[in-house]
């Protein structure tokens, strides 16, 4: 399936918001961007680096800017989805077409272009990406060969989300509901939030 039959696809399997993702497109086409799909959503490259991607969820249309954080952001629409969590991203929300602004929208997508070409990107910090296991999670995969097998087979980003998963629960039974959960998942060799990607 070529990426323009995917991309068609994808568009039309979110009928609520088939008209938001349609009109964004058609604006990220006025810029020099190369689109392909990564994740499983619409995405646009530019001189080698995703800087852009669209998707649809059950509640609004998301415009992602990979790397968000370096714009002006002047309108304030920018939001990052994951406090704390994600350094660079940065997302605006559309429920309607009525609140698409192409004009705000190309100066936003200008101004990634220009970081780009200028060589800007967000750094991170190298010792963040370190893989801390919770105890309860580190006891299932020490119980569990073929888990732990499966679990250091992923991605460190991966890894990454399974253990904040954990983490951030607060009770004891909502840990161990979640362990549940995601120890297929983890088999299947699956991310925790692959199907948002």
């Amino acid at each position: 399936m070529s990426v323009e039959d995917r991309i068609q696809k994808y568009i039309s399997e979110h009928k609520k918001f088939e008209e938001v993702l349609s009109e964004l497109r058609r604006i990220l086409h006025k810029h020099p961007f190369e689109e392909t799909v990564k994740w499983g959503i619409p995405t646009y490259v530019y001189q080698k680096k995703n800087l852009v991607g669209i998707g649809g969820f059950k509640n609004h249309v998301g415009l992602w800017f990979f790397q968000g954080a370096l714009l002006e952001d002047k309108q304030q629409l920018l939001h990052n989805a994951q406090e704390g969590k994600t350094k660079g991203m940065r997302q605006i929300h559309f429920k309607s077409v009525n609140q698409i602004n192409e004009s705000i929208l190309d100066q936003y997508l200008q101004e990634t272009i220009e970081n780009q070409e200028a060589g800007r990107f967000v750094k991170i910090n190298s010792a963040s990406k370190e893989v801390i296991l919770p105890e309860e999670l580190k006891k299932k995969l020490a119980e569990d060969e073929n888990l732990n097998i499966c679990f250091q087979g992923l991605t460190p980003g991966r890894q990454r989300e399974y253990a904040s998963y954990i983490s951030e629960a607060k009770r004891e039974k909502t840990k161990a509901d979640r362990l549940s959960k995601i120890m297929p998942m983890i088999k299947e060799r699956k991310g925790l939030n692959d199907k948002y990607k």
